[in-house]
């Protein structure tokens, strides 16, 4: 049976083009003595903040201009340019950490920091393929370094691979037990259906992370989240807010909890969060649903405003290596943008990305086409895990509708996780299920 060795079991999207465990790399190393702190590249590599990254990466920047050959100094460099792509949403420095990368394995082939730094990098590029190969590499360097594992099982998950994903998870754990290996078990225990085992998870990751204010405001976030999912909304707000006072402005809570509100039909409270968020770091899905909670309180024309933004956001990551077929697909979709031209993307993106994600976004987009036996096999494959998950069930209510058969058990089923589950398409799924 798929994932019975798994040890726990939530949400680890954010980490899963992260946990990198580069312990005991510091600024002093290529500082030439004038060290400015200690600097931990597993915070960095796990995408949490050390502190004023900008500085840090000033500061590194010089260093290196003295040790131009110091190749954990570009390792360590690389991977802060990728924290300050994750802080100020600028895609452009995934270009940079890319070109520090290059450059360290040009001096040294087989390091393993620059190594699996690009492994995350893809990962973060949504280039799933490049990331196997890449951290299979890293494996081969150095087959008992927990972070391989990571990157190895991310990439076969994203890649659909699930059982060996699992399996990497379960090493990964195993070898070094802590948030990250957590995180990535949670998720397939997430994955599988099984959300006690998955909160299980979590609470070990918050606990690991207890000593440090942005790892646990991360995990309160996805414990938070999970809970939403599973439609215990009280919960949710709880670990959210306590996330907010261990971080205060902490951008991923903030947009969690602007979806709390919505599933408390609280639109002008979610439309507030939603805008710092989106004032924080302007991440598309975050754009999106600022969109979206401006359109259905009557701000058309804002709305709009933030619709093209969202696109412009797409294009500029698309413009410096981010794959963001799926994405573009499913945001098209909702919206009845050019639904063959989405058809198109969401198949290419599905064989690009052949996870039940990318089999739910084709399901979705073919029977927004009118296309609903062809949809119906590929909700099938989306569902195939026993994922409980409101959009997936939703779809497939939606198939049913569309093939004449009876939508109301999946509807049903949507609804008792989370019936608001989207601002656009709650509507529907109330009318589905009645």
């Amino acid at each position: 049976m798929i994932g019975t060795r798994l040890l726990v079991g939530g949400a680890a999207a954010v980490i899963t083009a992260a946990a990198l465990l580069f312990g005991g790399l510091s600024a002093r190393d290529m500082s030439g003595g004038q060290s400015p702190g200690h600097v931990s590249s597993g915070q960095l590599a796990a995408g949490f903040a050390v502190g004023d990254t900008q500085s840090l990466v000033l500061r590194l920047q010089d260093g290196l201009r003295a040790q131009p050959s110091n190749v954990h100094g570009l390792d360590l460099l690389a991977l802060a340019y990728q924290q300050r792509a994750r802080e100020t949403g600028d895609p452009t420095y995934y270009a940079k950490s890319q070109g520090v990368l290059r450059r360290a394995l040009e001096l040294a082939p087989r390091d393993l920091g620059a190594t699996s730094g690009l492994a995350s990098l893809e990962l973060s590029r949504h280039r799933f393929a490049q990331a196997l190969r890449l951290g299979r590499v890293a494996l081969t360097i150095s087959p008992t370094t927990a972070r391989n594992y990571g990157v190895v099982g991310d990439a076969l998950l994203e890649l659909g691979r699930y059982r060996e994903s699992f399996r990497a998870f379960d090493t990964m754990v195993r070898l070094k037990p802590g948030v990250s290996s957590y995180a990535r078990v949670a998720y397939a225990r997430e994955l599988l259906g099984n959300l006690n085992g998955a909160r299980t998870a979590l609470l070990l990751a918050r606990d690991a992370a207890a000593d440090e204010r942005e790892p646990f405001a991360w995990t309160e976030t996805q414990l938070g989240k999970l809970e939403l999912g599973r439609g215990r909304i009280t919960a949710a707000a709880t670990h959210l807010r306590s996330a907010l006072r261990t971080f205060p402005g902490y951008v991923y809570a903030l947009d969690a909890l602007a979806q709390v509100e919505i599933a408390r039909g609280q639109f002008r409270q979610a439309t507030a969060l939603e805008r710092r968020a989106v004032e924080t770091i302007p991440l598309p899905q975050f754009v999106g649903l600022y969109g979206d909670l401006l359109r259905v309180t009557g701000h058309e024309r804002t709305a709009r405003v933030q619709y093209a933004t969202e696109e412009a956001i797409r294009q500029l990551l698309r413009a410096n290596g981010v794959r963001t077929d799926l994405e573009t697909a499913l945001f098209d979709i909702d919206h009845g943008i050019r639904l063959n031209a989405a058809l198109a993307l969401a198949r290419e993106a599905q064989r690009a990305r052949p996870s039940i994600d990318g089999d739910d976004v084709l399901a979705w987009a073919l029977v927004r086409n009118g296309r609903c036996s062809e949809a119906l096999h590929y909700s099938r494959l989306a569902l195939r895990l026993g994922t409980k998950d409101t959009a997936k069930l939703f779809h497939r209510a939606e198939i049913a509708r569309c093939l004449g058969t009876d939508p109301r058990p999946w509807a049903r089923r949507a609804a008792a996780l989370n019936p608001r589950f989207s601002v656009l398409w709650a509507p529907t799924l109330r009318r589905l299920a009645s």
